[in-house]
């Protein structure tokens, strides 16, 4: 019998076992004043909509606060539900489609600012950070559907966060899109790599 192979751990795991109980006291308190996980996961995209609305307008330091404050609720609403009980797959659908929005409008929201400059250059820059970071994320669904691990990379959602926040807070829009331009697109690349070793080739 062939031995079963650990699923590899990314930054973003990392960190959830690292602040887990920091994450189970906010989440008990947050359970405890009524508020569900569901509520949860649309408050943190609708904050992420206002931030990129704010974005587009040129506020970097309010978008990039909305920013730093309501993407963290992606961890928080999962930390909710495992305390409830009350996890399940299509809750766990719901949050990472709704990451997914949340990371869209944000750099549809920059999108617009660079343009409205007449930055072409970094307007280009900002589709290829948004196509890598949806990327990055299909390849890991699909190679989970086939039961291949893509769990790797280096510009996961949480390095991206990382990434994003802090320089739109110190309004460096510019130096945040072409970190995730050229890394995400190559963590992408890191996935399918993996993948690639991991099938079975016939």
């Amino acid at each position: 019998m062939q031995p079963v192979k650990q699923k590899t751990k990314t930054f973003t795991d990392f960190m959830r076992v690292t602040f887990k109980g920091l994450l189970d006291f906010l989440g008990g308190f947050l359970n405890r004043l009524g508020i569900t996980p569901n509520m949860m996961t649309m408050l943190g995209l609708v904050g992420n909509i206002i931030g990129a609305w704010f974005l587009a307008r040129g506020e970097m330091l309010t978008g990039g606060l909305f920013i730093l404050i309501c993407t963290p609720f992606d961890a928080l609403d999962g930390t909710m539900a495992r305390l409830r009980g009350e996890v399940s797959e299509f809750g766990a659908f719901v949050d990472a489609v709704s990451d997914r929005y949340s990371e869209l409008f944000i750099l549809g929201g920059l999108l617009y600012y660079f343009s409205q400059q007449g930055d072409w250059v970094t307007v280009t820059a900002t589709y290829a950070a948004a196509a890598g970071s949806v990327l990055v994320s299909y390849v890991k669904a699909r190679a989970d559907s086939l039961k291949l691990d893509a769990n790797t990379g280096i510009l996961t959602r949480m390095e991206r966060y990382l990434v994003l926040a802090p320089l739109l807070l110190f309004n460096q829009p510019q130096i945040a899109i072409w970190i995730l331009a050229v890394l995400a697109n190559f963590t992408a690349l890191q996935r399918i790599w993996k993948v690639r070793q991991g099938a079975h080739q016939p």
